[in-house]
């Protein structure tokens, strides 16, 4: 009986470090898309000044 203790305490360990990585993922996958499309906004607001011709950034 011990044996089962000490079995279910070490799986439900490891299943809590476990579910703590996949949070951790989760949660800088979302901040990298935010990231991204902030990124990509302010390159597309770039690109439009650079056609009128008021930015000239190399």
């Amino acid at each position: 009986m011990t044996n089962l203790i000490l079995f279910v305490n070490a799986f439900l360990s490891y299943l809590l470090v476990f579910v703590l990585i996949v949070a951790l993922v989760i949660v800088a996958c979302i901040i990298g898309v935010k990231w991204r499309k902030r990124k990509d906004a302010k390159a597309a607001a770039g690109d439009e000044t650079d056609a009128v011709g008021t930015n000239t950034t190399a």
